[in-house]
């Protein structure tokens, strides 16, 4: 699934080709990807405005229509939004085609998850799953008392806390595995034991991993690209996703592998504590 930093990197090289582009048509080729508002088809909602810009909330991607319309694309799992300078005949999976005054962007979605709303943009957080997100760990109001007061007094381990968009938006497994290790904390340990340092060695791993892997233009496995079809690098700087069975690269123990909040978890068992 595209976490932050994937949605982040989406963002910028969709924005870069569609910015003040007029959305000429739609194809709904499954028509189930997309849904309008109070009865309004999403076609009539959405052909003939402009986009004037795109934002990102947590993992879900804000695109910005002129009179007052918001697109709020979620790609889930596997969705994809792709920028085509030119024609593109529609792939296997492809679900909705727009058509732009230059060039076409196509949402795809191998297991359907995904989702494209229209809706007024005043209710654009009121009226939809935005509402209940948390803080967002890359803003400058995100601070180490922030991540404290929004942890409060839960009885959860750390991995199930930390994956709960509600506590804080973006996070998914990679990059809260890759930010335990980072802090030397273990995924089980529950929030109500944590120090003030300890909060504080969280707060500033969040914030290094996040970045990096917005720098890298996030990590792909299996199905996340860019707008571009791009794929990212962080894989390659992975210390502990994925790599239950390995050595550690900082201390040679034997990475160790867990269930915890319904998700695979890797872990260090000597570097974190």
């Amino acid at each position: 699934m595209p976490e932050l930093p994937e949605v982040e990197t989406i963002r910028r090289t969709l924005a870069i080709h569609v910015t003040d582009l007029m959305i000429k048509n739609i194809t709904l080729i499954w028509p189930t990807a997309v849904c309008g508002w109070e009865g309004k088809a999403f076609e009539d909602l959405v052909i003939g405005r402009r986009i004037i810009g795109i934002d990102r909330r947590g993992k879900y991607l804000l695109i910005r229509l002129d009179e007052e319309i918001t697109l709020i694309a979620h790609m889930r799992m596997t969705g994809r939004l792709n920028y085509y300078a030119d024609h593109q005949e529609p792939e296997k999976h492809t679900h909705v085609v727009f058509t732009l005054e230059q060039g076409e962007v196509h949402f795809s979605d191998v297991r359907k998850f995904g989702r494209i709303q229209a809706l007024p943009t005043p209710l654009s957080v009121s009226e939809s799953s935005l509402r209940k997100l948390g803080p967002e760990p890359l803003e400058h109001e995100f601070t180490p008392a922030v991540l404290k007061d929004r942890f409060g007094t839960k009885k959860v381990s750390l991995k199930a806390a930390l994956l709960d968009q509600h506590v804080l938006a973006g996070m998914g497994n990679i990059y809260v595995d890759e930010s335990l290790f980072q802090a030397g904390i273990s995924p089980e340990r529950r929030v109500d034991t944590l120090s003030e340092e300890e909060i504080s060695k969280l707060h500033q791993a969040i914030q290094t991993v996040l970045q990096a892997g917005i720098d890298a233009q996030g990590t792909s496995f299996r199905d996340y690209r860019d707008a571009n079809g791009e794929k990212g690098w962080f894989e390659q700087a992975l210390q502990v996703y994925g790599r239950g069975g390995e050595p550690c690269q900082v201390c040679g123990q034997t990475l160790e592998r867990l269930r915890l909040a319904g998700r695979t978890t890797v872990y260090c068992p000597r570097c974190q504590k």
